[in-house]
Order: C-alpha cells, then sequence, then structure tokens
C-alpha cells in the first residue's frame, strides 16, 4: 500500500485513521488489500475488483462515493494491453486498486513533475486526467503526417501494403476515439457533482480536462475521415489503373481486328481466289496491313484515346 498527501507538493505517508485524516489523500491498493481493508475507508461499498477484466474507463455514482474503472490505452502499442486499474473516491480523497503498478506510475510522475497550485483533490485529479493525454496532441500529429505520406505514396503509383497501412492506423484511431469518448463520460460525471465530493469553485477543473478531450476527439475524428477520403482514393487510383489497362487492350485488339479479318480471309484458301497468284499479293497484304495498323493509331491519338 501507498499513500500520498496531497499538497503543493505531493509526498508519501503514512496513514493509520483515513476516517478522520485532516488532510486529502491518494492511495494505492492491490485488489488483496483492498478486501482487507476497504473498512478503513468509510466509503460504504463493496467494490470486487478484477484488473484483467477492465477494458473501459468509466464512473459510478454511488450513495457515499464515486466509483470506476481506467483503461488506458499504451500510446506506443494502441492495441496491446494498457494500463488497467480501479478506483473508489469520496471528499476525503481517492483510491486506486491496481495490481501492476500502473496507477502507482501516474501517480509518481504526478508527484514529481507537478506543483500544485491550488492543493486539493479536485486538482491532483485534474493532473491525473491532464497526464493521461499529455502528448497525445503530437500523437495525433504523427498519425496526420503518416497519413500524408500515404497519400503521397499513392500519388507516386505505388501501391503495395497501402490498404494494411491505412487500416491499420484508422484502427488506432477508432481506439483513441473510444478512449477519448469514455474519458469524457468520467470527467463529465466529476463534473456534475453529485455527492458534492468537491467544492463548486473547484469543478472548473474537471471542465478545462473536458474541453481539452473533446478537443484531442475532434482531431481524432478528423484524421479518421481522412483515412476514410485515402482509402477511397486509393481504390479510385486502383479503378484508374484497371480502367487504363482494359482500355490499352480493347485498343490493341480495335487494331488487330481488321488484320485477323485479312488473315482469316486469306486463309481460306479457295481454288478461284486471284490473289493467290498473284506475285504481288503478299506485299499488298502486308502494305495494306500496315496502312490500317498506322491509320488506327493516328485516329485513336487525335480521339486521346492513346
Amino acid at each position: 500500500m501507498k499513500c500520498f498527501e496531497i499538497a503543493e507538493k505531493m509526498k508519501e505517508v503514512q496513514i493509520s485513521d483515513f476516517k478522520s485524516c485532516p488532510f486529502q489523500y491518494v492511495v494505492i491498493l492491490t485488489p488483496s488489500e483492498w478486501v482487507q481493508k476497504r473498512d478503513l475507508f468509510d466509503m460504504g461499498i463493496d467494490l470486487d475488483v478484477e484488473t484483467s477484466s477492465i477494458y473501459n474507463t468509466r464512473a459510478e455514482v454511488n450513495y457515499d462515493s464515486l466509483t470506476g474503472e481506467f483503461y488506458i490505452p499504451d500510446r506506443n502499442n494502441l492495441s496491446g494491453n494498457g494500463y488497467r486499474f480501479a478506483f473508489a473516491l469520496d471528499e476525503k480523497g481517492v483510491i486506486f486498486i491496481d495490481d501492476n503498478d500502473d496507477a502507482l506510475t501516474l501517480v509518481t510522475n504526478v508527484a514529481m513533475k507537478r506543483k500544485l497550485i491550488n492543493p486539493c483533490l479536485e486538482r491532483f485529479l485534474y493532473d491525473f486526467l491532464e497526464l493521461i493525454i499529455d502528448k497525445d496532441q503530437q500523437l495525433l500529429e504523427q498519425y496526420d503526417h503518416s497519413l500524408d505520406k500515404v497519400e503521397n505514396t499513392i500519388l507516386d503509383g505505388e501501391t503495395d501494403d497501402i490498404l494494411s497501412k491505412i487500416s491499420g492506423i484508422r484502427s488506432d484511431l477508432r481506439d483513441l476515439k473510444t478512449h477519448y469518448t469514455q474519458l469524457l463520460d468520467l470527467c463529465q460525471e466529476l463534473e456534475e457533482n453529485e455527492n458534492d465530493f468537491f467544492k463548486e469553485e473547484n469543478e472548473r477543473y474537471f471542465h478545462l480536462v473536458c474541453q481539452r478531450i473533446e478537443t484531442l476527439y475532434d482531431i481524432d475524428t478528423s484524421l479518421v475521415d481522412f483515412s476514410i477520403q485515402i482509402r477511397d482514393f486509393y481504390q479510385t487510383q486502383m479503378d484508374v489503373k484497371q480502367n487504363n489497362t482494359i482500355a490499352l487492350l480493347t485498343i490493341i485488339s480495335t487494331i488487330f481486328m481488321p488484320l485477323t479479318l485479312i488473315a482469316g480471309w486469306y486463309g481460306m484458301n479457295f481454288r478461284y481466289m486471284p490473289e493467290l497468284n498473284w506475285p504481288w499479293a503478299y506485299p499488298a497484304v502486308f502494305l495494306v496491313s500496315v496502312v490500317i495498323v498506322i491509320a488506327c493509331v493516328l485516329i485513336f491519338k487525335k480521339k486521346k484515346w492513346l
């Protein structure tokens, strides 16, 4: 169990009596420690935590507490396993229930990197949520650059693995979009302050986080739309390439149709075909064939089919 005092500079402390603690606190417990010590916090909840089954970020209002779960995708591998932990809070503090030290890592980062201007539970939660999305602006910019590269690759005529690249980017963006939607719902639950755990003047912190997440959500949505447009553009380019190939084959077939007719006509070998005994028959047919090919090519170029 780890305990931190919410102060201007958060520090780890030892707390013996959580019910009458003179300051607001942050506690990190394992699921087994929570089962053993949950009565110390006097929250009046019977919360069973199985972190391996956490796949969503959500919050639920109870009579004497606010409980919920965090699922935070790994920004380096959005399709892999993310941070999973549960939480419970009231006006005295917040408890994170985690068996992988994921919550401890985030809380420690807040304690080390942030100096709370207005030390309170609301301000800690603000910094905690801000830390979760801290580098997402840059992450989304990287996805934007990746989509630009894919688009330029299509324009250059390269089509190898394009669909798999687009699909991978869209999958990551959809995962982030779902994450932002769930974070927004959680922040709105905090902002509503149904149990009056938070001071009214401090509710603005949750509003600020909501605005930041909404901005990221809008950027993510536009990138998803952009990826769909690139996929459609790729399909259009493939259709154009296929149509050009079909057109070329059609033109070649059209040029050789008269030659095929000539070959078939003179391949009949009837006895009384006068050209068969004419000395200039072969050169004449050859010349006619060349004239036909040249005439077809000129006509097609004039009509801009070639």
